[in-house]
């Protein structure tokens, strides 16, 4: 409805000649929205000031409706014409992007003339360079962490064996390759040389032991580089001595008592580290070869005082660390048991080592320390390297060893290792420090015509394989024995 027609009702309304229903619908006028209820106001005909109030009213609606039919008004032009504005900047937006990638684009195809390369190319040089960056970064934090680690771990290995070898309190003690009897009086050194030294030389081609018998009162040396061979003679010379008869018959019979009194002693010395280390269960035949190492030296140092010496310190350090200490005990006493038979077997005495603890029913983590102390294979068990730095570590100890011994017995073992290669050779003797070997041949092989030769070949075999100072000498011994009993 316009307002001249609200104008024209308000008229219409006030003049008093409408009935009081409803002129267009016949509604009661009472009745109608906007309809005064008030009793006063429907006594009469409106007054003028009342037609002046409501003209008053008109106008003043009429006046506010105008005004804001004129800020709509002024606020739609403003509106289209922002409009008008983001329209233009979004043209010149779009302008401005499809020149931006126009130039990227020429940009690339410079980049990619000047350089010779394309974009993917380019981009797979980018991540390349990346990546080798990112690696070289990650190497220097991983060494890092590397090093420090290795540092605690250093610092740590050196407590622990700080420890345990100030828990082992064991004597070190080289060996000697020469020996002393005493004698009860000088007339017993003619009785031991015998006639024409028949005595002697028995005596020292019974037990490949030099003999000397010097101007020392009271006293023979013997000199061997073998142990065994050593403590042989002396139990066979002290029991020819006590018994005081002297030939060649009685030193072969003390021989034969000599050997089997050093096997007990062999036997003895293994029951005795098996009950100082606590180790038990052992095969028999592993007791006896532990027992022949009681005559063995490596570089001057006693081998089974050295494995009784590695089990105990294994064990401690296998204690610190947390690792099987029955384990490491065990093998570090075994660990050495292959140079009991290191000249009977192929291979290093490690090799054979762990080849005799498998044989005899050691349990596999020993037989691998066994195998794995001198890194012939890698070692994968904490046991085996426990056992590795208690071999390093007995044998690192002040006047543990000897390096300049060790070579002598090496050398002295060479030669006769050179010796018995020849056919028909039965024993072989190196004598004089060295300088002599006795080498005794089998009679029923090698006759006397052959004994030149075969000291020649010998002779031409040493001066070929080995270094020496001074000249060594071969005596080539052929005895034909014959023994009948009278009934």
């Amino acid at each position: 409805m316009s307002i001249r027609s609200l104008i024209s009702d308000w008229f219409s309304s006030g003049d008093g000649a409408k009935p009081e229903g409803n002129v267009t619908d016949g509604t009661p006028r009472e009745g109608r929205p906007g309809a005064s209820t008030d009793p006063s106001a429907s006594a009469g005909p409106a007054t003028g000031e009342d037609l002046f109030a409501r003209r008053e009213e008109i106008v003043r609606l009429e006046e506010r409706a105008r005004h804001e039919l004129e800020a709509a008004s002024a606020r739609m032009l403003d509106a289209e014409q922002q409009m008008l504005v983001l329209a233009e900047r979004e043209r010149k937006i779009v302008d401005a992007e499809r020149g931006l990638a126009e130039a990227v684009a020429r940009q690339e195809v410079e980049v990619e003339g000047v350089a010779g390369l394309s974009k993917q190319e380019a981009t797979e040089i980018v991540l390349e360079r990346a990546r080798l960056e990112a690696e070289h970064q990650a190497g220097l934090i991983v060494k890092r962490t590397e090093d420090e680690a290795r540092l605690e771990a250093d610092r740590r290995a050196r407590g622990i064996l700080a420890v345990a070898t100030q828990r082992l309190a064991s004597t070190q003690s080289t060996e000697g390759n020469t020996q002393t009897v005493h004698l009860p009086n000088e007339e017993m050194k003619g009785r031991i040389i015998g006639k024409e030294g028949r005595n002697i030389r028995a005596l020292q081609s019974l037990t490949g032991v030099d003999v000397i018998i010097d101007e020392t009162p009271e006293s023979v040396v013997l000199s061997c580089f073998d142990p065994v061979r050593r403590e042989v003679a002396r139990i066979t010379l002290e029991k020819l001595i006590d018994d005081g008869r002297i030939h060649p018959a009685a030193c072969e019979a003390a021989y034969l008592e000599a050997e089997s009194e050093v096997d007990d002693v062999m036997l003895r010395a293994a029951e005795s580290a098996l009950l100082e280390t606590r180790v038990t269960g052992v095969h028999p035949e592993m007791v006896r070869l532990l027992g022949r190492l009681r005559f063995r030296t490596s570089y001057g140092q006693n081998v089974l005082a050295h494995v009784v010496e590695c089990s105990h310190l294994a064990a401690m350090m296998a204690g610190e660390i947390g690792a099987s200490t029955e384990i490491a005990r065990r093998a570090a006493l075994f660990h050495d048991i292959g140079k009991a038979v290191s000249h009977e077997m192929e291979g290093t005495h490690a090799a054979v080592g762990a080849l005799l603890a498998r044989r005899y029913e050691e349990v596999e983590p020993v037989a691998h320390a066994i195998e794995a102390h001198h890194n012939e294979v890698e070692p994968r068990t904490a046991e085996a390297v426990l056992v590795q730095a208690a071999d390093a570590l007995s044998g690192a100890r002040p006047g543990a060893r000897g390096d300049s011994l060790e070579q002598y017995v090496r050398r002295l073992g060479d030669l006769e290792q050179i010796a018995l290669r020849q056919a028909g050779v039965r024993k072989v003797y190196a004598m004089q420090a060295g300088r002599e070997i006795r080498v005794i041949v089998d009679p029923g092989q090698v006759d006397d015509q052959a004994l030149a030769l075969l000291s020649h070949e010998i002779a031409t075999a040493i001066e070929r394989e080995m270094e020496y100072p001074g000249q060594v000498k071969i005596t080539v011994i052929r005895e034909l024995r014959a023994t009948r009993i009278a009934h």
